[in-house]
C-alpha cells in the first residue's frame, strides 16, 4: 500500500509521525497497521483519557473483564491488565519500525497512574512495574513534568527503562526535563547500562497554551493583544526547540554520553489538534517541522494533514529570535506567563487524574455487573 504523500513529506522532513489513541478495536480491526502502512505512523501513544474513552465506549473489553471479574481482580488490577495487554500488542505490531529505526520509533508509550503526579518514589515503582508487565523494549512510560515528576525521570532511565516526559508546558520546565534525563543517563552508565537502548522523548504540548492565552488576550481586548492569538503555542514550541539544539546538538555534557552511544532526546509535539475553528486544522503540524521531531496527533489532526496539510520542509530551525518577539510582545500586553504555565501544568494533572476516575468508575460499573 502506498503512504499518504503529505505524511510522507512529514517524515521526510525528520518528523516522527505517531499516533495519539489506541484501543482494542484499533488493534483487532487491523486499522493501527493500516496506518502504518498509509500514513506513515511509526508510533503510539496513550493516556488516561484515551484508555477511559476506548474502555467505556463499545464491548470490545467485555470479555476480558468478566473473565478478570470471575477471577477475583479488583479495578486497579483489572485495569492494570487490560491497558498492559492493548500496549504489549501495540508494541508488537510496532515492533518492524522498531527494528528499522534502530530503536528510534516503533515506540509504544504507557503513563503511570496520574494521581501520582506529585508522588516521586511511587511513580519510579510504578514505572519499574509497567515495563516489567508489558516486557517489550519498545515501550516507553510516560512521567508527567511535575516537580515530582523530574526526579522520578532520572531515577527510572537510571534502571535502563526508556521514558516519554509527558506535560511539558514551558521552556524552562523542558529545561528541567532534559537535565533530568541527562543525570538519568550518567547514573545508567555507571549501573553498567547499554545506553543506546535507553530512549527518551520530552513532549511538549502546543493547542493549550494557544487556549489559555488566547482567553487571557480576549479578556484584556486591546488590538494589541487581539492580534496575537494564535501564535503563542507555535512560538512555545519553536523556543523548545532551540533549547534542544542548545543542549544535545552542541552541549559538552551531552556529548559525553553520545560518546557512549546515547540517542537524543527527542522533542515531541503533543496536544496538535486545533481547538480553535478560526485556526489551521494542520496548524501545529505545518509549523512545527524540523528534523528529530515527533508529532503525536489525534487521527482527525492526521487526516486533515493527509488531506490538505501542506508541507514545505523544515519550519522551526531559525526561527527563535522571531518566536522570543511573540513573547515579548505577550508579555507587553500584560500577559502573565509564568502564571499560564503554573495553571497549565494544575490543569493537565487534574483532567487526567479526573479520566483516571472516570475510567475506574466505568470498570467498577463493569467488574460489579459481570459478578451478578
Amino acid at each position: 500500500m502506498a503512504q499518504n504523500p503529505n505524511l510522507a513529506a512529514l517524515s521526510a522532513a525528520g518528523v516522527s509521525v505517531w499516533l495519539d489513541d489506541l484501543s482494542r478495536t484499533r488493534l483487532k480491526t487491523g486499522n493501527l497497521q493500516d496506518l502504518i502502512d498509509t500514513h506513515s505512523v511509526v508510533g503510539v501513544t496513550t493516556n488516561p483519557s484515551i484508555f477511559q474513552a476506548a474502555l467505556s465506549h463499545g464491548d470490545a473489553y467485555d470479555a476480558q473483564v468478566s473473565e478478570l471479574a470471575e477471577r477475583g481482580a479488583d479495578v486497579d488490577a483489572t485495569i492494570r491488565t487490560v491497558t498492559t495487554d492493548d500496549v504489549r500488542e501495540a508494541c508488537d505490531v510496532l515492533r518492524p519500525q522498531w527494528e528499522s529505526s534502530d530503536g528510534v520509533d516503533g515506540r509504544v508509550s504507557i503513563e503511570v497512574d496520574p494521581r501520582l503526579a506529585h508522588e516521586t518514589d511511587k511513580t519510579v515503582l510504578q514505572a519499574i512495574e509497567l515495563w516489567k508487565i508489558v516486557d517489550r523494549p519498545n515501550l516507553l512510560i510516560k512521567i508527567p513534568a511535575t516537580k515530582a515528576g523530574l526526579p522520578a525521570i532520572t531515577a527510572v532511565l537510571a534502571e535502563g527503562i526508556s521514558v516519554n516526559v509527558t506535560l511539558i508546558f514551558s521552556v524552562d520546565r523542558h529545561r528541567e526535563v532534559m537535565d533530568a534525563y541527562l543525570a538519568g543517563l550518567e547514573a545508567a552508565k555507571q549501573a553498567g547500562h547499554d545506553l543506546s537502548k535507553i530512549h527518551s522523548v520530552a513532549s511538549f504540548f502546543v493547542s493549550r497554551v494557544d487556549t489559555e492565552i488566547d482567553k487571557r488576550l480576549e479578556a484584556i481586548g486591546s488590538d494589541e493583544a487581539l492580534a496575537l492569538r494564535g501564535q503563542a503555542g507555535v512560538a512555545n514550541a519553536r523556543l523548545a526547540y532551540a533549547a534542544y539544539e542548545e543542549v544535545f546538538l552542541g552541549g559538552e555534557r551531552f556529548s559525553t554520553l553520545a560518546e557512549a552511544g546515547a540517542p537524543v532526546q527527542r522533542p515531541l509535539w503533543a496536544s496538535t489538534g486545533v481547538k480553535n475553528p478560526d485556526y489551521s486544522d494542520t496548524l501545529y503540524v505545518t509549523e512545527l517541522v524540523a528534523p528529530n521531531t515527533v508529532n503525536t496527533m489525534p487521527e482527525k489532526t492526521m487526516n486533515a494533514v493527509a488531506d490538505h496539510g501542506v508541507i514545505t520542509g523544515d519550519t522551526i530551525t531559525g526561527t527563535a529570535a522571531a518566536a522570543q518577539e511573540v513573547f515579548d510582545k505577550l508579555e507587553a500586553v500584560g500577559i502573565d506567563l509564568e502564571d499560564v504555565f503554573v495553571v497549565l501544568e494544575d490543569e493537565g494533572v487534574e483532567k487526567f487524574e479526573k479520566s483516571w476516575q472516570e475510567l475506574i468508575d466505568a470498570t467498577q460499573d463493569q467488574l460489579d455487573a459481570a459478578t451478578k
